[in-house]
């Protein structure tokens, strides 16, 4: 968790050509794992990349500890990047890769021989030490990357989506060991990715990022439960979006005219757009699919929404089955049922069954467009 400001970045832009990369960033990252999240071209790598020193920003300042590093070389920042690619050398071993930094900064061979076998031992790789990088798999190149960063103490480790060239088991658990090894350290990583997975999995906050601006920051369960834009919202995991109108408010909730809907639907505005609704705005309804029941049986309550449709598709995928209805109006939405026993009613569902979806109205997020 966040201690004190590590790093700080303000106002930064940074354009290539016509090609506004970055479009003046502004935020601040403490002791705490930080990832940057967005599609390609969304202006992530850009700003780790100007953090690093490998790109020049137009404006704007990078902060360390309070120091100005903008102008700084990356050799003088006391900031390391782990990139995709590895990037060891390949007439070193393992052993030599790792100490390769110390070595440079004429640490003596007996502290050198300690730090080495110790980060060595944190990743599991002691007994790899002789191994040349081409008898190393993707894993163990990129374990042995993470901590040649390490060795060195920076005061912050970039990551430029370090796990992308690697198979989906060996992602998954890198994605672990990174959350642990960050706890051991002690030294703040910021992480770009475009996968969203990896971003909630592992970071403490995130920034989502678009068209080179940070759309929002957050931790991971407020991003997913109060999205400020549907940008945010369909970027962090999966939802259903549906364009309407404010038609009247009713106590928390406001009632919202969409366009082929005989039924109006009821929500509630996210957090981070609280009172920005009035009666006639147009906005943007949120549904989570795993927000959504599943039903042969007309459900009747004063409390949900509840719209009938016709089983378009279903995807059995072990511990949810994936239904894509066709409301009656013509809307297709996606719904997520856990397949908790086989006596449950989702198991009877079949495809063209006619089915009722509903929802609690607190479960449907209201959005400003």
């Amino acid at each position: 968790m966040r201690v004190s400001d590590v790093l700080a970045i303000r106002n930064l832009s940074k354009s290539f050509g016509k090609v506004k990369a970055v479009d003046n960033v502004n935020f601040t990252i403490g002791d705490e794992f930080f990832a940057f999240l967005g599609p390609s071209g969304s202006g992530k790598t850009t700003t780790l990349r100007m953090t690093a020193g490998l790109e020049v920003p137009d404006s704007g300042s990078i902060l360390l500890e309070d120091e100005d590093i903008t102008n700084l070389p990356p050799e003088k920042r006391n900031i390391n990047t782990v990139f995709q690619n590895y990037a060891l050398f390949p007439h070193m071993n393992v052993f030599e890769n790792v100490a390769f930094g110390l070595k440079r900064k004429k640490i003596d061979n007996r502290t050198i021989n300690k730090e080495v076998s110790k980060f060595l031992e944190m990743v599991g790789l002691s007994d790899k030490a002789k191994r040349m990088p081409r008898q190393l798999s993707g894993g163990e190149k990129q374990r042995i990357a993470l901590i040649r960063a390490l060795i060195n103490k920076p005061k912050v480790l970039l990551l430029d989506e370090p796990l992308g060239a690697l198979d989906l088991k060996i992602r998954q658990k890198l994605a672990i060991d990174l959350v642990n090894i960050r706890e051991q350290v002690n030294i703040s990583f910021v992480y770009v990715t475009h996968d969203q997975t990896e971003a909630l999995t592992m970071a403490d906050r995130i920034a989502v990022m678009d068209k080179g601006r940070v759309i929002q920051i957050g931790e991971p369960k407020e991003l997913y439960e109060n999205p400020n834009s549907s940008f945010a919202a369909n970027f962090i995991g999966n939802t259903n979006i549906l364009k309407g109108t404010v038609a009247e408010k009713k106590g928390d909730y406001y009632r919202v005219d969409i366009p082929g809907f005989t039924s109006r639907v009821w929500g509630l505005p996210t957090s981070t757009c609280s009172g920005a609704f009035q009666t006639g705005n147009e906005v943007d309804v949120s549904i989570r699919p795993e927000k959504i029941s599943i039903t042969k049986k007309n459900p009747v309550s004063e409390n949900q929404n509840v719209f009938s449709g016709r089983v378009e598709e279903m995807i059995y995928v072990g511990p949810s089955t994936e239904f894509l209805v066709k409301l009656n109006n013509g809307y297709m939405f996606r719904v997520f049922a856990q397949n908790i026993s086989p006596d449950s009613e989702i198991w009877n569902i079949k495809w063209d069954d006619d089915v009722y979806l509903y929802w609690r109205f607190d479960k449907t997020l209201l959005l400003s467009e």
